[in-house]
């Protein structure tokens, strides 16, 4: 760790631990000043996650699917509320066309994935002696599929697609997109909202972070400094790049040493999540004062998103 990323981490800890009045740490902290501004977002609640499931089985009558099947990642925290991970171990979550849905994991995981659970209670386990596949066609089978079609989610792996086909011949494997696009394209307030806070934290944060920066100041030391804003702004999952000079014409980069500078362009790309929606937000700006040649450069993409901004209506094809 850098001197200067250690003494703003003390910072960050001596703020944290003194309540009261803003001590002379407290000034110094890199997030001085900042306070959490989601506390008046609210997570997705059982009741919407329950309504997804139907509008999800509503599509899948209309399609002619009979059940989809969907790995850890987004569309199962979207649907089930799990928030899981992927391995070379199937956890997955099942939605059949009617009645209840069911999740395949191994035994030694059922208590964690219970955990985060919200809907739903149907869990079935497998040992590493078991076909976890196999599982899955228990389950279905006894929602009475035994035949027909079986959507899978666009992110699901090759080998669990195998797997499948293997411990359900009678299953004809096809996309579940259509479905789970079909559900998660079109975004309820409450979604939006959460969006919108997420972007919010992001925002405040550059704007916190613009002021803080200082010639020489390392890539490292700035996402730092983002990454710190986004949290103690109730941000979780914060990430961040920043690039200075010639790196920030390089789309995700480079190893080599970069430093601020007076008069160089820094872009950075950064982003968090709240309750699970996320902001990714990029911003191109100037350290001290911009060359002419800058101003035309940023003017011009400026006036092509405006552009951009006044052909997007609702009706227009993309």
């Amino acid at each position: 760790m850098k001197r200067r990323e250690a003494l703003k981490l003390a910072g960050i800890a001596a703020g944290v631990a003194i309540a009261g009045a803003p001590s002379s740490s407290e000034a110094e902290s890199p997030v001085a000043g900042l306070k959490p501004i989601t506390g008046d977002a609210q997570p997705i609640s059982t009741g919407e996650r329950k309504a997804r499931i139907q509008n999800a089985q509503r599509l899948m009558k209309q399609q002619g699917i009979d059940a989809i099947l969907l790995e850890p990642g987004s569309a199962m925290l979207y649907f089930s509320g799990v928030s899981w991970w992927r391995s070379e171990r199937l956890t997955a979550v099942i939605i059949p066309r009617e009645g209840e849905i069911g999740i395949v994991t191994p035994f030694f995981e059922e208590p964690s994935v219970r955990e985060s659970m919200t809907i739903g209670g149907d869990v079935r386990t497998w040992h590493e002696h078991d076909n976890p596949y196999k599982r899955v066609s228990g389950f279905l089978s006894d929602r009475g599929i035994s035949n027909g079609r079986i959507g899978l989610e666009g992110t699901v792996r090759q080998f669990v697609a195998q797997g499948l086909a293997k411990a359900a011949p009678g299953l004809e494997i096809v996309s579940a997109e259509p479905v789970t696009r079909g559900c998660r394209m079109y975004k309820s307030a409450h979604e939006i909202a959460l969006m919108k806070k997420a972007n919010e934290v992001t925002l405040t944060a550059y704007r916190h972070v613009y002021g803080k920066l200082e010639p020489g100041m390392e890539p490292a030391d700035v996402k730092l400094l983002m990454k710190t804003a986004q949290t103690q702004l109730g941000g979780s999952g914060s990430w961040n790049m920043a690039l200075f000079g010639v790196a920030s014409a390089y789309p995700h980069g480079t190893s080599q040493p970069q430093k601020i500078e007076e008069g160089q362009i820094v872009l950075m790309d950064c982003g968090c999540s709240v309750h699970g929606y996320q902001s990714d937000i990029s911003r191109t700006f100037v350290y001290g004062e911009p060359s002419v040649r800058q101003r035309e450069v940023w003017d011009t993409v400026r006036k092509g998103q405006q552009v951009a901004f006044e052909a997007a209506k609702v009706g227009v094809a993309a």
